[in-house]
């Protein structure tokens, strides 16, 4: 099975703090690398995950608050002083591109590779991106800005084929890619040799879902459910939900009920409040909920399976 990976680089929120980063993640499926948000200091936490620059060609910003894309500046001037060419694609709601636009005039002149922005829209829920492997859709989250999350989900894989049918049937190597698609193999004298008997079924395809940031909001659980791993905001403890209210966030317990609702696998905490010296509470109030809750943490690599 390819490797699907999250790197956590930033699972703070606004306030800094000497033990968690601005939001930002790394998805790796099938060599490819996207970056989702990207605040203050990316750019180190990128080294010391020894992540290379140039295998990044997508970046996701969920909401334009200053914790979630502060950090993009900086690291498209890096790109350009390493010699960059290949394009940069930046996929946000319409305001960042004249925001950006004039840091990139001011501080970038020269820049040897496009940074081509890709306007999204954060109520809608719509496929923004698409490959051979991979689709990347919208969530539509409620924020004090317009914001959304993402999911990156891997399409299903051909059927395997067996090694020892195609052997048994002298089946001719130019057929495979046929037969992988579901076509029949007609043998020479005349039997037909279904495509579901010279194959086997490809492992299911695999998703991860990326929520912050959001007040509760319910009514995204179809959008996520049966998501393998969901990761969602925790900015706060039960004790600070009236907190969580007025700032719109969303308490751990709460991240746990979508988790649960929507029939996830795994659920990963993370956005804590600068508050918390540590996250202990409310991996314990989420876990009360939905068991299989882990604490997000800068320089952790999470594996994505069924």
């Amino acid at each position: 099975m390819t490797p699907f990976k999250v790197y956590i680089l930033g699972c703070g929120s606004a306030l800094p703090t000497l033990r968690h980063n601005p939001s930002s993640q790394i998805v790796e499926i099938r060599d490819k690398q996207f970056m989702i948000d990207c605040g203050e200091g990316t750019q180190a936490q990128l080294r010391r995950s020894k992540i290379r620059f140039t295998k990044i060609g997508h970046v996701f910003i969920s909401h334009l608050h200053g914790d979630h894309c502060f950090g993009l500046i900086g690291m498209i001037s890096t790109f350009g002083m390493l010699g960059r060419t290949a394009p940069l694609h930046i996929y946000a709601h319409a305001d960042l591109k004249p925001l950006l636009q004039s840091q990139i005039d001011y501080f970038c002149q020269g820049l040897e590779y496009e940074v081509v922005m890709h306007a999204i829209d954060p109520t809608r829920h719509e496929v923004i991106y698409e490959d051979r492997s991979l689709t990347v859709t919208t969530v539509p989250l409620e924020h004090r800005v317009p914001c959304c999350g993402f999911i990156f989900a891997e399409k299903q894989s051909l059927p395997h084929i067996r090694r020892d049918m195609i052997d048994m049937y002298g089946i001719p190597v130019s057929q495979i890619n046929n037969i992988k698609n579901g076509m029949d193999w007609t043998s020479p004298d005349g039997e037909v040799i279904p495509a579901s008997r010279l194959t086997e079924a490809a492992e299911p395809p695999r998703s991860y879902a990326y929520l912050s940031d959001t007040t509760f909001k319910p009514d995204i659980v179809p959008m996520v459910e049966g998501t393998d791993t969901i990761y969602h905001e925790s900015t706060y403890a039960d004790s600070e939900l009236a907190r969580a209210r007025k700032h719109f966030h969303s308490t751990a317990s709460e991240a746990a009920t979508i988790a649960k609702e929507a029939k996830a696998k795994q659920l990963v905490l993370g956005h804590y409040s600068a508050r918390y010296d540590n996250e202990t509470q409310m991996l314990k109030e989420a876990k009360e909920v939905f068991s299989n809750t882990i604490l997000a943490n800068e320089g952790m690599v999470i594996e994505i399976f069924n």
